[in-house]
Parts: C-alpha cells; structure tokens; sequence
C-alpha cells in the first residue's frame, strides 16, 4: 500500500510552515519579543511539520538544547510514524479511503 499524494503534500506543506514558524520563534528569540509556544511547535509536528521542524532544529541551531523540548519533539515524531504506518495497514488504509 502507497500512501496518496494528498498525505505527502500534507506533509510537504506542513514542513513548509513548521521551518517558517520555527525561523520566527528563533528571530523573536534573539530580538527578545513574544515567542511562538512550545505547544504550538509541537502541534505542528504532530499535524506533519515534524521533518521541517528537525530541519529548521539542524540549520537554525533552534529548541536543540532543551531536554524536555526534545523529548516531546520526538514523542510527537513516534506518534505521526504510528499513525502513518497505521495508515498503511488495512484497517487504516480503508478509514484513510473513506476520508477521502
């Protein structure tokens, strides 16, 4: 089973925005202005940010020293791997096709 297009631009397109978000939080961070939430981040990886999001981690040297950041970074990633690889089974792939 493949996945449809429409979950690898989700993805795509929310990497986009997550990287962007992230590229913000970083430049509010050094101005010393209001900052994007921890849960916002997070959210946006779990809704398939999380690759723009470990990206923008990498290139902007951003949220990658807090440890409990980190570790909700990637409890978000090994939930958005479940559900994709849930996806990917029967059971997912016909709930998946009913969506959409």
């Amino acid at each position: 089973m493949r996945l449809p297009f429409a979950i690898l631009f989700l993805y795509l397109g929310a990497s986009v925005v997550t990287f962007f978000v992230y590229m913000s939080d970083k430049s509010a961070a050094r101005k010393d202005q209001g900052r994007t939430k921890e849960k916002t981040l997070h959210l946006l990886g779990l809704m398939g940010g999380w690759p723009g999001a470990l990206i923008a981690q990498k290139l902007l040297r951003h949220k990658t020293r807090k440890l409990s950041f980190q570790v909700a970074f990637w409890a978000t990633v090994l939930i958005n791997c479940a559900g994709i690889i849930w996806l990917l089974s029967p059971s997912g792939a016909h709930t998946l096709h009913s969506l959409l």
